[in-house]
């Protein structure tokens, strides 16, 4: 990550999950600033490093674009809180747990999870086709996004393992009649997945609105689509991180205290 201020690690973190809060928390902002929040009840979760399956998750009641690397909550798989310097008072919301605590515990090659309620998103979860390939955007998802019921507010933790079925191999899912969910091997892959899942629920609603027949390309052309952007894994990487690079600017001429 560039940054234009380095503020140290604070005393019983080290750099690696300091440098993960950071970027988490620029994470948060990020999504406050394209719109994609829901006051205080979604959630975005990253893997710290080491054999503790120990992961970061927002302090529930803070806001998204107030999130701050010292506000993460730093939890077991469990959900018990590992105590770090300033952590005393923070909560972590229990539907948030179940449903990022499910794909951690699969998932390792998740680092990150995102789980969002934009209306777009509830949208699309809410229409029986689900998310149609009638956008660029959308044939990004062809052939490997999935859909997982609704079960009510995720707070029995027998649903993880069916949020994990149903997921399967992908790194994206649509959850029924509730919103959206994706993961990445990094943050800068997560923050990618659901900017482009977002902006193709968008497209399909604005779409839809119109009321004119919609224009669905052939199988073969949305395969190749899909096919497209995950031709080249190094490439795709290396995407990822410029993209990253270029979203950290939209928020850093207007604050760097995520940092702090």
């Amino acid at each position: 990550m560039n940054v234009t201020t380095r503020i140290a690690p604070p005393p019983g973190i080290d750099e690696a999950e300091w440098q993960i809060r950071c970027d988490l928390a620029a994470l948060y902002r990020l999504v406050a600033h394209f719109r994609m929040t829901d006051f205080i009840y979604t959630h975005i979760s990253a893997r710290l490093p080491g054999p503790d399956h120990h992961f970061l998750i927002n302090d529930y009641g803070t806001l998204f674009h107030e999130m701050r690397a010292s506000d993460l909550v730093k939890i077991d798989l469990d959900g018990n809180r590992i105590e770090t310097p300033g952590q005393s008072g923070k909560r972590v919301n229990a539907a948030g747990f179940t449903i990022h605590s499910a794909i951690h515990m699969a998932r390792p090659d998740l680092m990150c999870v995102i789980h969002t309620h934009t209306q777009a998103g509830i949208a699309v979860a809410a229409q029986q086709d689900g998310l149609l390939p009638i956008s660029q955007h959308a044939m990004k998802f062809y052939n490997c996004l999935s859909y997982h019921g609704y079960e009510g507010i995720a707070l029995d933790l027998d649903e993880r393992a069916r949020i994990v079925a149903d997921l399967g191999t992908n790194k994206a899912m649509i959850l029924r009649n509730h919103g959206l969910l994706v993961g990445g091997t990094t943050i800068p892959e997560a923050f990618l997945e659901i900017y482009f899942l977002e902006r193709a629920c968008q497209a399909q609603i604005a779409a839809m609105s119109g009321g004119a027949k919609l224009v669905i390309p052939p199988p073969e052309v949305c395969a190749h689509t899909a096919s497209q952007y995950v031709r080249d894994e190094p490439v795709h990487t290396n995407h990822c991180a410029m993209a990253w690079q270029a979203a950290l600017r939209l928020i850093d001429p207007v604050t760097t205290d995520y940092r702090s």
